[in-house]
Protein backbone atom coordinates (compact mmCIF):
# COMPACT_ATOMS: atom_id res chain seq x y z
CA UNK A 1 0.00 0.00 0.00
CA UNK A 2 1.18 3.47 -0.72
CA UNK A 3 1.96 6.18 1.22
CA UNK A 4 -0.87 8.64 1.15
CA UNK A 5 -1.27 12.13 2.60
CA UNK A 6 -4.78 13.96 3.19
CA UNK A 7 -5.33 17.40 4.54
CA UNK A 8 -7.44 17.50 7.48
CA UNK A 9 -8.49 21.12 7.82
CA UNK A 10 -7.50 24.57 5.66
CA UNK A 11 -5.19 25.80 8.32
CA UNK A 12 -3.12 22.94 9.26
CA UNK A 13 -2.76 19.06 9.98
CA UNK A 14 -2.90 15.86 7.70
CA UNK A 15 -3.13 12.43 7.68
CA UNK A 16 -1.06 10.16 6.46
CA UNK A 17 -1.53 6.61 5.85
CA UNK A 18 0.10 3.67 3.76
CA UNK A 19 3.09 3.90 6.50
CA UNK A 20 4.43 1.38 8.64
CA UNK A 21 6.67 3.54 11.47
CA UNK A 22 7.54 0.01 13.27
CA UNK A 23 11.61 -0.34 13.48
CA UNK A 24 13.29 -0.62 11.45
CA UNK A 25 11.68 2.34 9.64
CA UNK A 26 11.71 2.86 5.68
CA UNK A 27 13.58 5.71 4.53
CA UNK A 28 10.51 6.34 1.77
CA UNK A 29 8.08 6.17 4.91
CA UNK A 30 10.45 8.38 7.08
CA UNK A 31 10.29 11.10 4.05
CA UNK A 32 6.90 11.14 3.97
CA UNK A 33 6.50 12.40 7.27
CA UNK A 34 9.29 14.13 6.89
CA UNK A 35 7.85 16.29 3.94
CA UNK A 36 4.20 15.87 5.66
CA UNK A 37 5.17 17.68 8.67
CA UNK A 38 7.18 20.87 6.27
CA UNK A 39 3.85 20.68 4.43
CA UNK A 40 0.42 20.63 6.91
CA UNK A 41 2.64 21.06 10.66
CA UNK A 42 0.97 18.25 12.65
CA UNK A 43 0.51 14.59 11.07
CA UNK A 44 -1.65 11.89 12.42
CA UNK A 45 -1.08 8.31 11.42
CA UNK A 46 -3.69 5.71 12.46
CA UNK A 47 -3.34 2.27 13.47
CA UNK A 48 0.66 2.31 14.32
CA UNK A 49 1.27 -0.49 16.53
CA UNK A 50 4.11 0.82 18.11
CA UNK A 51 6.62 -0.58 20.89
CA UNK A 52 8.06 1.98 23.48
CA UNK A 53 11.44 0.93 21.57
CA UNK A 54 9.64 1.55 17.82
CA UNK A 55 8.55 5.20 19.18
CA UNK A 56 12.18 5.52 20.81
CA UNK A 57 13.64 4.29 17.58
CA UNK A 58 11.34 6.49 15.24
CA UNK A 59 12.30 9.79 17.34
CA UNK A 60 15.88 9.09 17.04
CA UNK A 61 15.46 9.12 13.17
CA UNK A 62 13.35 11.92 13.41
CA UNK A 63 16.97 13.80 14.69
CA UNK A 64 17.71 12.15 17.92
CA UNK A 65 15.49 12.62 21.56
CA UNK A 66 15.40 15.38 23.80
CA UNK A 67 14.96 14.85 27.54
CA UNK A 68 11.37 16.74 29.31
CA UNK A 69 12.27 18.37 32.54
CA UNK A 70 10.48 18.26 35.58
CA UNK A 71 8.71 14.64 34.14
CA UNK A 72 9.64 11.44 35.61
CA UNK A 73 10.32 9.44 32.83
CA UNK A 74 9.09 5.90 31.84
CA UNK A 75 11.34 3.44 33.91
CA UNK A 76 14.72 2.39 31.76
CA UNK A 77 13.02 4.88 29.24
CA UNK A 78 14.73 7.95 29.29
CA UNK A 79 13.14 9.36 26.23
CA UNK A 80 9.56 8.56 27.19
CA UNK A 81 6.95 10.05 29.31
CA UNK A 82 3.69 8.49 30.28
CA UNK A 83 0.71 11.35 29.66
CA UNK A 84 -1.83 9.88 31.65
CA UNK A 85 -5.05 11.09 33.40
CA UNK A 86 -6.82 8.53 35.70
CA UNK A 87 -10.79 8.00 35.85
CA UNK A 88 -10.58 10.11 39.20
CA UNK A 89 -8.52 12.89 37.77
CA UNK A 90 -9.70 16.18 37.86
CA UNK A 91 -6.98 17.83 35.72
CA UNK A 92 -5.16 16.54 32.63
CA UNK A 93 -2.59 17.25 31.21
CA UNK A 94 -1.32 20.36 28.95
CA UNK A 95 -4.93 21.53 29.15
CA UNK A 96 -3.62 24.98 27.81
CA UNK A 97 -2.14 26.06 24.94
CA UNK A 98 1.55 26.24 24.95
CA UNK A 99 4.25 24.96 22.41
CA UNK A 100 6.29 21.96 23.97
CA UNK A 101 9.51 23.01 26.45
CA UNK A 102 9.64 26.48 25.00
CA UNK A 103 11.35 27.51 28.36
CA UNK A 104 14.35 25.55 27.10
CA UNK A 105 17.57 27.30 25.22
CA UNK A 106 16.87 24.66 22.45
CA UNK A 107 13.55 23.89 22.88
CA UNK A 108 12.29 20.44 20.40
CA UNK A 109 11.62 20.15 16.74
CA UNK A 110 9.41 17.82 17.09
CA UNK A 111 6.59 15.64 20.04
CA UNK A 112 5.43 12.81 19.18
CA UNK A 113 2.70 11.08 20.57
CA UNK A 114 1.07 7.74 20.52
CA UNK A 115 -1.95 6.93 21.84
CA UNK A 116 -2.75 3.72 24.53
CA UNK A 117 -5.93 4.39 26.01
CA UNK A 118 -8.17 7.15 24.78
CA UNK A 119 -12.10 7.66 25.86
CA UNK A 120 -14.77 7.04 23.66
CA UNK A 121 -15.38 10.30 22.86
CA UNK A 122 -13.61 13.91 24.45
CA UNK A 123 -9.80 13.88 25.28
CA UNK A 124 -9.40 15.91 21.85
CA UNK A 125 -6.00 17.76 21.02
CA UNK A 126 -6.24 21.15 19.08
CA UNK A 127 -3.20 22.85 17.38
CA UNK A 128 -3.07 26.43 16.06
CA UNK A 129 -0.88 27.40 12.56
CA UNK A 130 1.65 30.08 14.14
CA UNK A 131 2.96 31.09 10.48
CA UNK A 132 -0.66 32.17 10.14
CA UNK A 133 -0.83 33.71 13.59
CA UNK A 134 2.31 35.83 12.38
CA UNK A 135 0.63 36.36 8.49
CA UNK A 136 -2.39 37.34 9.38
CA UNK A 137 -1.28 40.38 11.98
CA UNK A 138 -1.35 43.76 10.42
CA UNK A 139 1.49 44.66 8.75
CA UNK A 140 2.72 47.65 11.56
CA UNK A 141 2.50 44.88 14.30
CA UNK A 142 4.38 42.30 12.24
CA UNK A 143 6.92 45.28 11.81
CA UNK A 144 7.22 46.03 15.44
CA UNK A 145 7.40 42.18 16.79
CA UNK A 146 10.47 41.24 14.24
CA UNK A 147 12.78 43.27 16.61
CA UNK A 148 11.40 42.34 20.17
CA UNK A 149 12.83 38.72 22.03
CA UNK A 150 10.56 37.29 24.77
CA UNK A 151 11.44 36.03 28.29
CA UNK A 152 10.16 32.12 28.62
CA UNK A 153 10.25 30.39 31.55
CA UNK A 154 8.41 27.17 33.26
CA UNK A 155 8.36 28.24 36.57
CA UNK A 156 4.54 29.15 37.35
CA UNK A 157 4.00 25.80 35.96
CA UNK A 158 6.55 23.77 36.92
CA UNK A 159 8.39 25.47 39.78
CA UNK A 160 8.38 24.35 43.27
CA UNK A 161 5.28 26.22 44.83
CA UNK A 162 4.05 26.29 41.19
CA UNK A 163 0.64 25.15 39.66
CA UNK A 164 1.61 21.64 39.10
CA UNK A 165 2.93 21.19 42.51
CA UNK A 166 0.04 22.56 44.40
CA UNK A 167 -2.35 20.68 42.31
CA UNK A 168 -0.68 17.19 42.31
CA UNK A 169 -3.38 15.63 44.71
CA UNK A 170 -5.43 16.24 41.23
CA UNK A 171 -3.70 14.31 38.98
CA UNK A 172 -1.72 11.14 38.30
CA UNK A 173 0.84 12.65 36.21
CA UNK A 174 4.15 12.18 36.92
CA UNK A 175 5.41 15.64 37.72
CA UNK A 176 8.85 16.68 39.58
CA UNK A 177 8.84 19.70 40.50
CA UNK A 178 11.90 21.76 40.79
CA UNK A 179 13.48 25.71 41.80
CA UNK A 180 15.07 25.50 38.51
CA UNK A 181 12.15 25.26 36.65
CA UNK A 182 11.97 29.44 37.58
CA UNK A 183 15.08 29.86 34.93
CA UNK A 184 14.73 32.68 32.03
CA UNK A 185 15.29 32.30 29.07
CA UNK A 186 15.27 34.60 25.96
CA UNK A 187 13.51 33.64 22.34
CA UNK A 188 12.29 36.10 19.63
CA UNK A 189 9.09 36.90 19.73
CA UNK A 190 8.86 36.09 15.37
CA UNK A 191 11.47 33.17 14.48
CA UNK A 192 12.35 32.15 11.29
CA UNK A 193 11.48 28.07 10.07
CA UNK A 194 15.01 26.69 9.37
CA UNK A 195 13.25 23.56 7.07
CA UNK A 196 11.31 25.55 5.83
CA UNK A 197 12.15 29.83 5.90
CA UNK A 198 8.82 30.99 6.83
CA UNK A 199 8.14 33.02 9.77
CA UNK A 200 6.41 32.29 12.92
CA UNK A 201 5.03 34.16 15.98
CA UNK A 202 6.26 32.21 18.92
CA UNK A 203 4.96 33.08 22.05
CA UNK A 204 2.67 31.17 24.30
CA UNK A 205 0.61 32.01 27.49
CA UNK A 206 2.06 28.89 29.88
CA UNK A 207 5.91 30.05 29.29
CA UNK A 208 6.09 33.59 27.81
CA UNK A 209 6.74 35.48 30.75
CA UNK A 210 7.38 39.06 29.27
CA UNK A 211 8.31 40.85 26.33
CA UNK A 212 12.83 41.01 26.98
CA UNK A 213 13.49 44.69 28.49
CA UNK A 214 9.84 45.21 29.07
CA UNK A 215 8.21 44.99 32.62
CA UNK A 216 5.45 42.65 33.02
CA UNK A 217 3.22 45.54 33.40
CA UNK A 218 3.93 46.96 29.86
CA UNK A 219 4.33 43.04 28.46
CA UNK A 220 0.72 42.27 29.29
CA UNK A 221 -1.11 44.33 26.60
CA UNK A 222 0.42 43.11 23.96
CA UNK A 223 1.56 39.38 24.87
CA UNK A 224 -2.47 39.32 26.19
CA UNK A 225 -3.25 40.54 22.31
CA UNK A 226 -0.98 37.69 20.71
CA UNK A 227 -2.02 34.86 23.03
CA UNK A 228 -5.71 35.79 22.05
CA UNK A 229 -5.04 36.15 18.21
CA UNK A 230 -2.68 32.75 17.68
CA UNK A 231 -5.04 30.87 18.51
CA UNK A 232 -8.20 31.81 16.48
CA UNK A 233 -10.64 29.08 15.95
CA UNK A 234 -10.27 29.83 11.88
CA UNK A 235 -6.08 28.53 12.71
CA UNK A 236 -6.74 25.70 14.30
CA UNK A 237 -7.23 21.83 13.57
CA UNK A 238 -8.58 19.09 15.91
CA UNK A 239 -7.78 15.49 16.73
CA UNK A 240 -10.40 13.12 17.85
CA UNK A 241 -7.25 9.81 19.16
CA UNK A 242 -8.16 6.42 18.58
CA UNK A 243 -6.06 3.51 20.11
CA UNK A 244 -2.68 3.43 17.99
CA UNK A 245 -3.20 7.30 16.51
CA UNK A 246 0.65 8.44 16.07
CA UNK A 247 0.61 12.36 16.07
CA UNK A 248 3.71 14.30 15.22
CA UNK A 249 3.65 17.83 15.45
CA UNK A 250 6.28 20.67 14.80
CA UNK A 251 6.54 22.83 17.89
CA UNK A 252 8.36 25.58 15.49
CA UNK A 253 5.52 27.05 14.09
CA UNK A 254 2.31 25.33 16.45
CA UNK A 255 0.68 25.76 19.29
CA UNK A 256 -1.40 22.97 20.88
CA UNK A 257 -4.52 22.35 23.78
CA UNK A 258 -5.08 18.59 25.27
CA UNK A 259 -9.32 19.47 25.98
CA UNK A 260 -10.07 18.38 29.73
CA UNK A 261 -13.67 16.61 28.72
CA UNK A 262 -13.65 13.27 29.82
CA UNK A 263 -14.30 13.23 32.90
CA UNK A 264 -14.48 9.83 35.04
CA UNK A 265 -12.48 7.46 32.28
CA UNK A 266 -9.06 6.90 31.49
CA UNK A 267 -6.67 8.36 28.54
CA UNK A 268 -2.67 7.42 28.41
CA UNK A 269 -0.10 8.03 25.59
CA UNK A 270 3.47 7.55 25.90
CA UNK A 271 5.24 10.95 24.28
CA UNK A 272 8.99 11.46 23.20
CA UNK A 273 10.59 14.90 22.49
CA UNK A 274 12.75 15.48 19.07
CA UNK A 275 16.08 17.47 19.91
CA UNK A 276 15.63 21.10 18.53
CA UNK A 277 18.24 23.99 18.55
CA UNK A 278 17.82 27.84 19.32
CA UNK A 279 15.05 29.42 17.60
CA UNK A 280 16.30 32.30 15.37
Amino acid sequence: MSAAVAPVAGALGAEVTGVDLRDPVDDADLAVVRAALADHLVIFVPGQALSIGDLETLTERLGGWAPTPYIRPVDGHPAVIRVVKEAGDRLNFANAWHSDLSYLPEPPSYTLLHAADVPDFGGDTVWANQYLAYETLSAGLRATLDGLAAVHSAGAAYGTGGLLDRTRELSSMAVEPSPDAYAEHRHPVVITHPVTGRRALYVNPVYTKRIDGWSAAESRGLLEHLFAHSVGVNLTCRLRWAPGTLAIWDNRCTQHNALNDYQGVRRELLRTSVRGAAPR
